[in-house]
């Protein structure tokens, strides 16, 4: 059996961050794309994470990166139920599915998924009354456009603001549909839709969205503000993304989305302890 989620949940902290495996198995992400659409490197990309102290694995069967194509809800029901349902055989670690189709999310949980994690936040049509009728954690993320065009200019009277309205609307939104409040997680989403300087001043200002009451997930891993900061290609951004995981924990975060798990994994122990004694003094 997959680990309860609430327990999961009630554990979160920035005292006792966690950190979420990246594991996408499309052809056109825009870090890993292609490495892992076979069943098996999946599963052995899967393994390492675990060893390396991966607390949740995010699969993913549809690129959500800038420019992205919309991918069938069929296709993508082939890209992750089947990995998820390789990696629960071997592991009972929670496993989070990163989708926004009402059809995937009821395929990934009934072959264990233990979480939802939405970039539409369940704003499309039926996807809210999914996520209710499954009664699985969400993670509600803030996006300005869609993937195709999110990254064409995009707009904000000031961007924390802006995005805890609209994460503290989505969070109301779901709680009237039938969704705990204690099932929620609430991510920023750094990079979709937000320009190299939203992306920083959010991560400048996160501890005001603790406010919204929720635990945070931030996903900044070799993202292209780090290569825009470093001049670092996208497999050279290891000491960026460590580093914007641990100003997100010193700040409020409790998830840290990751490629590079053991390392992180690493960087939030020394964190975490430093947050704690803050927190004894």
């Amino acid at each position: 059996m997959a680990q309860h989620p609430h327990i999961l949940l009630d554990r979160l902290g920035p005292d006792r961050p966690v950190v979420m495996g990246v594991l996408n198995v499309t052809p056109d992400s825009f870090s890993d794309g292609g490495l892992y659409v076979d069943l098996g490197t999946a599963v052995r990309r899967a393994e390492k994470m675990l060893v390396g102290g991966a607390a949740i694995i995010d699969v993913g069967g549809e690129s959500t990166r800038p420019g992205a194509a919309d991918v069938a809800e069929q296709a993508e029901i082939e890209r992750v139920v089947p990995v998820i349902e390789a990696i629960r055989k071997i592991s009972d670690v929670p496993l989070s599915v990163d989708t926004s189709k009402p059809a995937v999310m009821r395929a990934a949980a009934g072959a264990g998924a233990s979480m939802l994690n939405d970039v539409r936040a369940l704003q499309a049509p039926g996807a809210l009354e999914a996520a209710a009728e499954l009664g699985l954690p969400v993670c509600l993320m803030h996006m300005q456009g869609q993937p195709r065009n999110m990254q064409s200019e995009p707009r904000y009277d000031d961007v924390v603001t802006d995005v805890a309205g609209f994460l503290r609307e989505r969070m109301a939104a779901c709680i009237a549909g039938g969704i705990p409040r204690e099932n929620i997680v609430l991510d920023p989403g750094f990079g979709f839709g937000k320009t190299h300087a939203h992306n920083l001043e959010l991560l400048a200002r996160l501890a005001e969205l603790t406010d919204l009451g929720r635990p945070l997930l931030v996903g900044l891993s070799r993202k292209s503000t780090l290569g825009a900061l470093t001049g670092k290609d996208v497999d050279d951004r290891l000491g960026a993304s460590i580093a914007a995981a641990v100003i997100a924990v010193m700040a409020g975060a409790a998830i840290i989305r990751a490629h590079d798990v053991e390392e992180t994994v690493d960087a939030l122990r020394v964190t975490a302890a430093i947050v704690r004694e803050e927190q004894d003094l």
